[in-house]
């Protein structure tokens, strides 16, 4: 696949200069809508229409375009301040819905039965999620945390009161809020733990991610169903935090490689792409042994400059998703 245009994407509150959208889809395609941007004194406002779907295999799917819809559904991203503005079309021939984690909103966009903030078969709603940056409480009393951080969003309606046929159907995506000052990636990549599956393909069958030697790598990971996973990487480690970088020489983060996570929660790290293993293919997969054994692995492919894979049969040209933002 090509890389996506949203290359190196520099937000700003300007309304001049915030020409692109701050989104991607999460499978890393090029986004083909952009989103129309307003500046405001806190901050960005961000409006794009987002198509609830079902696929050809009877699976369900967000998307940016009619007919575009993907498991997981695109990529959305806001820095601290921001306005999303967003249109949920229904397109399904059951009520759906939008939920958001990590963001603020009214109970009009809640997205649930219980809120009456949900969209019925061909029917269309706007959702608002508002983020903001950690400072004082009113009143000084102590620190009220930013919305910087790797959320998600899901439907929350189709099956049951909680969405539960629709998130097993697909119907998810990746949500990321940064601050001004974070280091953006070359590529993200997003993995959903949705029970046995690795977003929502059949075992043995987890997507493959491909970057070169030296690109930063971004990883997503979000966690649905009934059961907890144990997300690892070969080859790479991360800070325990909320970027999953090192802030400083002094900095006194946990370094891991493996990470627990339960339904409903999702983290985020960067890496840099073979960075003092070089290029070659190595594995990420769920490490509780059974989960492992049933099909739960796939692929982070590292290339060296060239494109190519030393060792790999073939010329050792790899295949894979090359593309990213």
């Amino acid at each position: 696949m090509a890389k996506s245009l949203l290359s190196r994407r520099v937000f700003t509150t300007s309304a001049t200069a915030a020409a692109l959208a701050a989104l991607v889809p999460a499978n890393q395609t090029a986004a083909s809508t952009q989103a129309r941007t307003a500046g405001t004194t806190m901050g960005a406002v961000r409006r794009i229409t987002l198509y609830a779907e079902r696929l050809e295999d009877g699976q369900l799917g967000y998307g940016l375009e009619p007919g575009n819809a993907t498991i997981p559904g695109p990529l959305i991203e806001l820095v601290e301040g921001d306005t999303l503005e967003i249109e949920l079309v229904n397109n399904l021939d059951v009520t759906a819905s939008l939920h958001a984690h990590g963001v603020n909103y009214d109970v009009a966009s809640d997205g649930t039965r219980l809120n009456d903030s949900v969209v019925e078969p061909g029917s269309r709603r706007t959702y608002i999620w508002r983020t903001h940056a950690q400072g004082r409480r009113v009143g000084g009393a102590g620190i009220e945390p930013g919305s910087a951080g790797y959320w998600h969003y899901h439907d929350h309606v189709v099956g049951t009161d909680h969405g539960t046929i629709g998130i097993r159907r697909g119907l998810y995506g990746p949500l990321v809020v940064r601050r001004k000052t974070d280091v953006r990636p070359d590529k993200t990549f997003t993995v959903v733990f949705n029970d046995m599956m690795i977003n929502n393909r059949p075992a043995h069958a987890a997507p493959e991610f491909v970057a070169k030697v030296g690109e930063r790598v971004e990883w997503i990971v979000i966690t649905h169903g009934e059961f907890y996973h144990t997300f690892h990487i070969h080859g790479h480690r991360w800070a325990d935090n909320r970027t999953g970088l090192l802030e400083s020489l002094e900095d006194q983060s946990r370094i891991i490689d493996t990470k627990i996570t339960g339904p409903a929660e999702s983290f985020g790290f960067q890496v840099i792409a073979g960075e003092r293993v070089g290029p070659g293919a190595w594995m990420y997969h769920c490490h509780v042994q059974s989960h492992s054994d049933m099909g739960m692995a796939g692929i982070f492919t590292v290339t060296d400059a060239a494109g190519n894979v030393p060792g790999q049969p073939g010329g050792g040209h790899s295949g894979g998703d090359h593309s990213g933002h």
